[in-house]
């Protein structure tokens, strides 16, 4: 009974821990964009925003490898003539080399204007480019 529990337990673990290097491997960009000497990838599974909560994972690479660049967040906007604008943003946890991740939450569709900033071992800066909520 024992060797047939451990060898669930074994089982199971695999499975979770192939899954989990597929998950990785899936990740299609919502944006890739250059800072300077940076280039900045937003990512997720399906490769868009939607309207409800998002998971978001933004990577940041130099000359192909992933960087570590401290602090990140990324914040979302949304003129709406008339009004004062729709913001949205995210507190990004590092999860590995040059890799942060997180959740945003969008209320409806509509076009937005991001802004991801970091400061940390890499130094300080920031990118802006939009991307449509879908």
């Amino acid at each position: 009974m024992r060797t047939w529990i451990g060898r669930m337990v074994l089982m199971v673990t695999t499975v979770v821990a192939l899954g989990s290097a597929a998950g990785a491997a899936d990740l299609k960009a919502i944006k890739t964009q250059k800072a300077k000497d940076m280039t900045v990838s937003v990512l997720n599974e399906t490769g868009k925003w939607k309207p409800g909560k998002n998971d978001v994972i933004v990577e940041f690479t130099k000359d192909k490898k992933p960087v570590d660049v401290g602090k990140v967040t990324l914040s979302t906007s949304m003129p709406m003539p008339g009004m004062a604008p729709m913001i949205a943003g995210a507190m990004l946890e590092p999860k590995g080399p040059g890799r942060y991740e997180g959740t945003i939450t969008f209320p409806d569709v509509g076009e937005r204007q991001v802004t991801v900033a970091w400061d940390g071992p890499a130094g300080k800066g920031s990118t802006k480019f939009a991307v449509p909520v879908r």
